[in-house]
């Protein structure tokens, strides 16, 4: 479909070493006017697969999840910017409320939202805090932009908004093994950001938190209509919740180790010095009678 130049979307991955997901997210976007790719130096085939789609291929140093989205944003040609992870897929029916969308004219919409329908374990997962997730990806480039806190971006617009029903699809993880490493990457940057903006971890954060993440997802969500799946999904959102806020204790923890090891150090070079000078001068060593001076009588 043919778009005149205000509606041309620009379609911008940013990744690192995606070479098993990248092609598929690739070929879903076949239909946008442009693909940007920026990629984090990947040491596999990640930049070829991308390349056979797009000659808009960079190499960009990881700068966080907001600043490298925000640095593609700046890269893209056109006015409507779609943000996609290599995980991602547009699916053929979000293609064709978008396509609807800009043959009738967003009028003063300058931004999309729809919902990112997850597939993991075996299954769609249709409930629980997972989903329907709703994000906003497709925006106008004059009126929005990458925010949020580390590690979790979302696009910030100046407009009105339109929610779309059609999911986008996200293959999250690959197994089980990389959704707790992710939970353990995640949980330490979070809990590094919180530290930084000065918030501490206490008590009520390690018990409660993490037993209402729990409940909320199996029962309030209903991540039980996904059996298995989403008993394994609610309580691994469980236990990322207790080790972002365990981590949280233990930056302040490390920090006031820091500290007593500092004064201990200084108070220890004090004891030295105050010894040091308290020490009585060595006594002068008694002459030689033959160092030059007369014998006595």
């Amino acid at each position: 479909m043919m778009r005149p130049d205000s509606l041309k979307i620009s379609a911008c991955i940013t990744c690192m070493n995606e070479e098993d997901k990248i092609e598929a997210c690739l070929s879903s976007l076949t239909w946008c006017d442009e693909i940007v790719v920026v990629d984090s130096f990947s040491t596999d085939r990640t930049v070829e697969i991308c390349k056979r789609y797009t000659s808009r291929v960079f190499q960009h140093p990881w700068a966080g999840y907001i600043a490298q989205k925000n640095y593609i944003r700046s890269l893209a040609s056109n006015p409507w910017i779609l943000f996609i992870d290599a995980d991602e897929m547009v699916s053929p029916a979000l293609r064709e409320a978008i396509e609807r969308e800009f043959e009738r004219g967003p009028g003063d919409i300058v931004g999309y939202m729809f919902p990112r329908l997850v597939y993991h374990l075996g299954r769609w997962i249709r409930h629980g805090e997972w989903y329907p997730d709703n994000k906003l990806r497709l925006f106008l480039k004059s009126r929005g932009h990458s925010g949020g806190q580390e590690p979790h971006d979302r696009v910030i617009v100046d407009g009105p908004v339109k929610h779309l029903k059609a999911p986008l699809f996200h293959f999250t993880y690959d197994n089980l093994s990389d959704h707790i490493a992710t939970l353990n990457r995640f949980s330490s940057i979070s809990a590094h950001e919180k530290y930084v903006a000065g918030r501490r971890g206490g008590w009520s954060d390690i018990l409660f938190r993490p037993c209402w993440r729990f409940f909320k997802s199996f029962f309030l969500k209903r991540g039980f209509l996904d059996g298995r799946a989403g008993f394994i999904i609610a309580a691994l959102s469980a236990t990322g919740v207790l080790a972002k806020y365990a981590k949280l204790i233990e930056e302040g923890n490390i920090l006031k180790g820091r500290t007593t090891l500092a004064v201990m150090n200084a108070e220890r070079e004090r004891n030295q010095q105050s010894l040091a000078s308290a020490s009585p001068a060595p006594a002068e060593a008694a002459k030689d009678p033959s160092d030059g001076h007369a014998p006595l009588a």
